[in-house]
C-alpha cells in the first residue's frame, strides 16, 4: 500500500512537471486564455519571482475579506493561476513603485483613507480622519511600502512574505500621490513630484499658483533611502502643472535623468538638480496620466552600444483647455480619439548630435492607456487600452453636468481596444506594427488595468476599474478576471533548456557559460548558435498603463558548438556600468531564433543599496563552429520564431521553443528534488539573498489601532457617494464613436500650451496638505547586509 501510494503521488508529480515545463504545448499562439480571478482588481503588479504575482488594488469595498475589512491586496501563482490575499494597511491608490537591488519591491504614497464610496471619513468636528473604521485603511499619502517575495518553498503565511506597511516606522517627507520613480545607479531610489490629495489633473483654474495649486501640488523630490535632506523643488514640475502625474522618468548611461510630462522633455541632473531642456513632444501629444500614452526604452543590445532610445505611443492631443482641473475634464473626453501618433528620441546621443523625437510609425489604431511589454525576443507587445478618451473617473464632465447623463457610468474613455499589437524596433520604418494572428478578447481593459510579461514568457493581463468604489453592474466593472496572452513564439513545439544559468551577475568581470542541449533545437547547430542571443528583462513595478523600472539588456556572447550538438554560450557580464542596468532582479532567458527559453530571476548587483563593484568589461572567447553535418535533436517546430510582423527579417524553420525530450529526461530528477525537498521542507534557509526575519514586534501592527494613530487632517474628500448606475449598454460600448465630431464643429483645436499661466479657464477648487515629521529608515538595517525583510 505504502509502494502504491507513493507511486502515485510520483505519477501526479510527473503530471505537473511535465505541463509546467513545456506550457507552450497547450498553448495557441495570439489567443487569450482563462488566467482565473485575481481576488482584487489589479490596479499594480509586481512578478516577485517565476511563482507569484503581487497585485495591489485602491482601498475600496472588495468582496473578498482579509482579517476582518476588504481586502486590497493579493498574490497570483503563476502556475495554478489560483490567488491568496494579502493585508494592506494603508489606501494604495495610485503609488508610484521600484524595486531594490536585493530583490525586494516598494511602493512609495497613494491617497487619503476612504470608506464606502470613496469618501474620506470625517470626525466630529468634520475634519477628515486618517483611517476610515469601515474599509480599515489608513492614509497612504506618505507611506512606504516594502515586499520582500517568497516563492512556492517558503511559508507565505510567515511575516517576512507580506508587505510590511506602517507609516510611523516608514515614511516620506512629503505627501505624494501619482508620483514617479525611478531607480538609481546604487539602488536607491528617485521619488518626484504627485499630488497631494485627489483629483483629475493637477491643477487649478485659473492657474495662478502652478508650484502649490493652493496646497495640493508637491513639485519636489526625494530620495529612498532618505539622504537626510529636505525635498528639493523640481522646476521643471512647475512648468508642467496641471500634467505631470507620474512624469516618465528613464535613468540614463551618464546618470542624469531623461524626463517627460506635459509636453516638455528634459534631462535632470538630479544630484546637482540642474535641469537641460530638451525638444518638446512633437504635436501637442501628451504622454503622462490621464492621458496615458505607452511608453518604454528599447532594447538595449551590443549591436546599438547600449545606447538608449525611448518611444512613446497614443495618448491625446486634446487641447490644453479640455483637460479641465482638479475636478473633471472640460469636455466629454469619452468621445475625443485617441492620438495613433508615435515618436522616438535618443536623450544622449553617442555621436554628439543633438537629442531629437523622431517620427517613428503610427499605431495601427489610436490608444488611449495602451501598455508596452518587453518580450524576451526583442519585440514589444502593445496591450490594454481605449479608442477614446483619458484615464481617470468622473461622475461629469464640463459637457455633462449630471452622473446620470454620462453614458459610460463613470469611465473617462470609450471602445475598449481588445487587440494587442506588436511593434518590431529592427523592422524596417512602415513595417514596424502588426496584430496578424492575434484575438480579442472580449474584456474591457481600461483605467486601472494592467499587465506584466510571466517566466513562461506568456503576459499576465488583469485589473481595469474605471469606477470610486467597487461597481460590477456598470457598462465598464471593476473587474477580477485575469487572462493570459501567448505571444507568436508559443506557435512552435518546444523551447530552448539551458542549464548553468548563475544567480547572480556583475557589472563587468568575467565571462561565464550557460549550456544549450542538441535536445534545445532541430536543423544545423551552427546555424542556431548564430541565431542565439542571451538577455535579461525587468517587467518593474506596472500600474497606469506604465511599468516603471521595465528594460531589455542583452548580453553579448559568443559560442562553441560541440561536436554532439551541445551549443556552450560565452556570456559577457552586463556592462560595467550600473546606470545602464540599475541593481535588483531580472529574469535571464536564451533566445534561439526568436523562441525563449523559460525565464529564470537572477540579481544584478551586489544586492545591496550603495556603489556598486564595476570591474572590466568580459573579454569573450572567439566562437567555434562544429561540422557542418552537426543537427539539433528536436522535432521542427510549427513556426520560424514567431514573427509576427511584416518585416523581412531572417527565420529558420529550425527554431524551436523548448527542449521536450530534455525536459522528460528531467523529470526523474526533478520529483527527486521534490521528493527531498518534502522530506526536509522543515530544514532549509531562505537561499542566498535572504536573511532571518525582522523581530515579530516590528510587524506586530496590533488589532484595533484606530485609537493609536487616528488624527484630523485638513484634506477634503475628493469624490462623493453615489448609487451606481445599472449600465449594461454593452452593444455600443465596444464601438465608441472614435471621431470628435462635437468637438471638432466646436473649432476645440488650438494648440496645447505648456506653460500654466498662460491658461484661462474658470477656477477650480485646491486641496490643502498637512505637516508630518519625516521618519528616516534603514530598509536594510533588520536584515544585515544584503538582506531582505
Amino acid at each position: 500500500m505504502i509502494s502504491l501510494s507513493r507511486s502515485f503521488v510520483a505519477l501526479r508529480l510527473f503530471l505537473f512537471f511535465s505541463c509546467a515545463i513545456s506550457p507552450s504545448l497547450s498553448a495557441t499562439a495570439g489567443s487569450f486564455a482563462d488566467g482565473g480571478t485575481t481576488g482584487v482588481s489589479a490596479m499594480m503588479m509586481i512578478l516577485g519571482n517565476e511563482d507569484y504575482v503581487y497585485i495591489l488594488d485602491k482601498a475600496e469595498g472588495n468582496a473578498e475579506v482579509i482579517n476582518g475589512h476588504p481586502a486590497w491586496g493579493a498574490v497570483w501563482d503563476t502556475r495554478t493561476h489560483e490567488h491568496q490575499l494579502m493585508d494592506v494597511r494603508s489606501n494604495v491608490f495610485c503609488s508610484s513603485g521600484m524595486h531594490l537591488p536585493n530583490g525586494s519591491y516598494v511602493t512609495f504614497g497613494g491617497n487619503s483613507a476612504v470608506g464606502p464610496g470613496g469618501n474620506t471619513p470625517t470626525g466630529p468636528d468634520g475634519l477628515p480622519e486618517t483611517w476610515d473604521p469601515q474599509y480599515q485603511d489608513f492614509d497612504g499619502a506618505k507611506a512606504i511600502r516594502v515586499l520582500n517575495p517568497c516563492d512556492s518553498k517558503e511559508n507565505f503565511a510567515d511575516p517576512k512574505c507580506q508587505w510590511f506597511d506602517d507609516a510611523t516606522v516608514l515614511a516620506m517627507e512629503r505627501r505624494r500621490w501619482y508620483s514617479a520613480a525611478e531607480a538609481l545607479e546604487d539602488g536607491s531610489v528617485i521619488i518626484i513630484g504627485g499630488f497631494v490629495n485627489g483629483g483629475y489633473i493637477n491643477r487649478n483654474y485659473p492657474n495662478t499658483d502652478p508650484e502649490f495649486e493652493g496646497g495640493a501640488a508637491d513639485c519636489t523630490y526625494e530620495y529612498y533611502p532618505s539622504r537626510n535632506q529636505p525635498a528639493q523643488t523640481v522646476q521643471f514640475l512647475i512648468q508642467t502643472s496641471g500634467l505631470n502625474a507620474y512624469a516618465l522618468t528613464y535613468l540614463m548611461p551618464s546618470g542624469q535623468l531623461f524626463v517627460q510630462a506635459n509636453v516638455s522633455t528634459m534631462l535632470w541632473d538630479h544630484n546637482a538638480n540642474v535641469e537641460t531642456p530638451l525638444p518638446p513632444m512633437p504635436g501637442n501629444v501628451v504622454r503622462v496620466y490621464p492621458a496615458s500614452g505607452a511608453n518604454a526604452m528599447l532594447p538595449l543590445t551590443p549591436a546599438n552600444n547600449y545606447e538608449p532610445t525611448i518611444l512613446f505611443c497614443g495618448g491625446s492631443d486634446m487641447p490644453e483647455s479640455a483637460f479641465g482641473n482638479y475636478a473633471f475634464p472640460a469636455i466629454n473626453t469619452f468621445d475625443y480619439p485617441a492620438s495613433t501618433d508615435c515618436q522616438r528620441i535618443t536623450p544622449e546621443p553617442q555621436d554628439g548630435s543633438e537629442p531629437v523625437y523622431t517620427k517613428d510609425d503610427d499605431l495601427l489604431e489610436g490608444r488611449t492607456m495602451g501598455q508596452f511589454i518587453l518580450l524576451p525576443d526583442g519585440k514589444i507587445l502593445l496591450v490594454n487600452g481605449g479608442a477614446n478618451g483619458t484615464a481617470g473617473y468622473s461622475q461629469m464632465t464640463g459637457e455633462t453636468p449630471t452622473f446620470g447623463q454620462m453614458p459610460w457610468g463613470e469611465s473617462l474613455a470609450s471602445g475598449p481596444r481588445g487587440t494587442p499589437a506588436l511593434y518590431d524596433p529592427e523592422a524596417p520604418a512602415g513595417q514596424r506594427w502588426s496584430n496578424t494572428g492575434f484575438d480579442t478578447s472580449d474584456i474591457a481593459r481600461l483605467y486601472h488595468s494592467s499587465a506584466m510579461l510571466l517566466a513562461d514568457g506568456s503576459v499576465l493581463i488583469a485589473g481595469s476599474n474605471p469606477n470610486v468604489d467597487v461597481n460590477t453592474s456598470t457598462i465598464f466593472p471593476t473587474t477580477y478576471k485575469a487572462e493570459i496572452f501567448y505571444p507568436s513564439y508559443f506557435d512552435a513545439t518546444t523551447r530552448p533548456a539551458p542549464s548553468g544559468i548563475p544567480t547572480t551577475l556583475s557589472y563587468g568581470g568575467d565571462y561565464f557559460n550557460v549550456t544549450l542541449p542538441q535536445t534545445s533545437y532541430s536543423g544545423s547547430a551552427n546555424d542556431a548558435a548564430a541565431k542565439t542571443k542571451v538577455v535579461v528583462t525587468r517587467g518593474g513595478f506596472t500600474t497606469h498603463a506604465m511599468n516603471m523600472g521595465q528594460r531589455y539588456l542583452q548580453l553579448n556572447n559568443t559560442y562553441t558548438v560541440q561536436d554532439d550538438g551541445t551549443i556552450v554560450l560565452h556570456c559577457a557580464q552586463p556592462p560595467p556600468n550600473p546606470h545602464i542596468l540599475q541593481p535588483g532582479p531580472v529574469v535571464f532567458w536564451v533566445v534561439v531564433d526568436g523562441i525563449p527559453s523559460n525565464g529564470t530571476m537572477v540579481i544584478v548587483g551586489n544586492g545591496q543599496i550603495g556603489p556598486q563593484p564595476v570591474t572590466d568589461a568580459s573579454i569573450l572567447p572567439d566562437s567555434v563552429l562544429a561540422a557542418d553535418s552537426v543537427n539539433g535533436g528536436a522535432s521542427d517546430s510549427s513556426s520560424s520564431g514567431g514573427d509576427n510582423n511584416n518585416s523581412d527579417s531572417t527565420t529558420s524553420t529550425g527554431a524551436i521553443v523548448g527542449g521536450v525530450v530534455g525536459g522528460i529526461a528531467a523529470l526523474a530528477a526533478i520529483v527527486g528534488a521534490v521528493v527531498f525537498f518534502m522530506r526536509r521542507r522543515n530544514a532549509g534557509g531562505r537561499g542566498v539573498y535572504t536573511q532571518k526575519a525582522a523581530p515579530a514586534s516590528t510587524y506586530d501592527f496590533g488589532s484595533t489601532p484606530l485609537e493609536a494613530t487616528r488624527g484630523h487632517i485638513p484634506i477634503p474628500s475628493d469624490s462623493s457617494s453615489f448609487v451606481p448606475l445599472n449600465q449594461e449598454n454593452r452593444s455600443v460600448a465596444w464601438n465608441a464613436g472614435s471621431t470628435a465630431s462635437l468637438h471638432e464643429a466646436a473649432g476645440v483645436s488650438a494648440p496645447y500650451r505648456d506653460d500654466p499661466r498662460t491658461s484661462s479657464m474658470g477656477s477650480g477648487g485646491g486641496y490643502g496638505g498637512y505637516p508630518m515629521q519625516e521618519q528616516n529608515y534603514d530598509p536594510y538595517a533588520r536584515a544585515g547586509p544584503g538582506g531582505r525583510l
